[in-house]
């Protein structure tokens, strides 16, 4: 069942507001959501009907421990995550991150490979 997505406002008062905050200089959020157009059309060029929407689920076990792996990264002091789930619309919101960190080159790199991570290794996205 789709769940409501969070405010992004709120998280980021929540961050500067976290005891991390003075070590941070640069926050850095991503909001992953359905797209119409087809993964292997976007990727690969292929010639593919248009997406109507998303099965999406995860594993959050496994997702605890891709951000604990995260957390070990040079300069990352603040992680949140959100994944909805169930069948998803065009539009719908899939993901929210928010990573902070001390410098810009650090929080994008870690954002690469969290987001990467998570999509590889711990969810399941079926386009419909």
């Amino acid at each position: 069942m789709k769940k409501t997505p969070p405010s992004i406002d709120t998280w980021l008062r929540e961050a500067k507001e976290h005891e991390s905050a003075p070590k941070v200089g640069m926050y850095l959020t991503h909001n992953g959501t359905v797209r119409q157009t087809a993964k292997a059309k976007a990727r690969y060029g292929e010639d593919v009907a248009d997406v109507k929407g998303m099965d999406f689920s995860y594993d959050e076990e496994k997702v605890n421990k891709v951000i604990e792996d995260a957390y070990k990264l040079d300069g990352i002091h603040y992680i949140r995550v959100w994944l909805n789930e169930g069948t998803l619309d065009v539009g719908d919101d899939i993901m929210y991150v928010l990573i902070g960190g001390d410098i810009r080159p650090r929080v994008v790199d870690c954002l690469n490979y969290l987001v990467g991570r998570i999509k590889d290794e711990c969810v399941i996205e079926k386009e419909l």
